[in-house]
């Protein structure tokens, strides 16, 4: 009997005794912080062969083995968590696992919250906070219906005034739920907003990833090795310049022109802000890399054809800041993004460059790129 038939058995027996059957899962708490810091993941699963934790908790920290109880509860313990939101699943037998016990699914994991003090910078505060809309657009280029979520500042319905935009891009293999989510985009705004420490601005987070099914009906070549991210690229941008910035200044009170435009990615969304500079380098006036560069082969074609050569002058010209940040030696996109940052100053391309060593290639990192990339636009 495998962990699936267990959940089925147990449920039929509920319904058929008229009541719910006595097991650890009851009174199990999934999710268990202790007073050194170390965060324990624990599920149910007395028939399951293996347990695995999975999600960025598990895949960018140091944790234990699994461990089973007598009583069939499997646990993972992960030391040293800084404060945080974080994404997990288990893995039971192979299969991904939401967390039984946690009641909301965002998109793909389970996600908590690890605030000691309350006072995080991410932190939900008692401060005046904006609306985080869920909003569909018809996309010309990609020929679907597509999301998108959008953020206005608390005031934003009843103020009248026109405001700039920010762009805020997510990483390979997720969506646009992940800034609002994991990323706290929402809670970071409303703070910096009410500490007067940013201007009021909308940000607007898109949805940049296409399946492997939608870029084969899209034309796409899809490379032999599997690792199709890259090829959602020129759609993504097409698509950002075409169809979503019309969208947005057509339904929102918004400033139009380079001026009142930002645009910030982090990884695979990094590269898309790359191939928008590269495209439309006078579309924005302020842009941030986050934890993202150019691949190898790639940085030898921009030097070959001369393409980045060609478009520095426009990008000196027009960017007021271009941001490159990486998350220290432990971030897999860290050599890529000094790499391509080598290549700017090769170039004569002003830019600025933060890495932030111990936090990787996750939203500990991103989260504090927005907080302080925030606080610098439209001034």
């Amino acid at each position: 009997m495998n962990f699936f038939t267990t959940v089925i058995s147990l449920t039929a027996a509920a319904l058929l005794s008229g009541g719910h059957p006595s097991s650890p899962a009851d009174t199990l708490k999934s999710v268990r912080v202790s007073e050194d810091g170390t965060v324990t993941f624990s599920i149910y699963a007395p028939e399951a062969e293996t347990v695995e934790l999975g999600g960025y908790v598990a895949g960018e920290n140091p944790h234990s083995e699994p461990a089973r109880s007598a009583d069939g509860v499997w646990s993972v313990s992960v030391p040293g968590l800084g404060p945080g939101v974080y994404r997990y699943h288990f893995i039971v037998d192979g299969h991904k696992v939401l967390d039984p016990e946690d009641a909301e699914d965002y998109s793909r994991s389970s996600l908590f919250r690890l605030e000691p003090s309350g006072d995080e910078f991410f932190a939900f505060k008692p401060v005046p906070h904006g609306s985080m809309s869920v909003r569909y657009y018809q996309s010309s280029v990609l020929g679907m219906s597509r999301r998108l979520h959008v953020w206005t500042p608390a005031g934003y319905e009843k103020s009248g005034k026109k405001l700039p935009v920010l762009y805020l891009i997510h990483g390979g293999l997720e969506d646009d739920s992940f800034w609002p989510s994991v990323g706290c985009a929402g809670e970071i705004l409303d703070n910096l907003l009410a500490e007067g420490k940013m201007k009021p601005m909308i940000v607007v987070m898109p949805d940049g990833t296409l399946t492997p099914e939608q870029l084969a009906g899209l034309g796409a070549s899809l490379p032999s090795d599997g690792f199709y991210l890259t090829a959602e690229i020129p759609f993504f941008t097409e698509d950002l310049v075409s169809s979503i910035i019309p969208f947005i200044e057509d339904s929102y009170r918004v400033k139009e022109g380079p001026g009142n435009r930002a645009v910030a990615g982090l990884s695979m969304g990094g590269a898309e802000t790359l191939d928008l500079l590269l495209k439309y380098p006078e579309a924005f006036r302020y842009a941030a890399v986050l934890s993202s560069g150019w691949f190898p082969d790639e940085r030898k074609r921009l030097e070959e054809d001369r393409t980045l050569s060609s478009a520095a002058p426009a990008w000196n010209r027009s960017l007021k800041l271009l941001l490159m940040t990486d998350g220290g030696d432990g971030d897999m996109a860290a050599e890529n993004s000094k790499a391509t940052r080598r290549l700017f100053d090769k170039e004569g391309i002003r830019y600025e460059g933060v890495s932030r060593p111990g936090c990787g290639h996750t939203y500990v990192t991103w989260r504090q790129d927005l907080r302080d990339f925030a606080q610098r636009l439209f001034k």
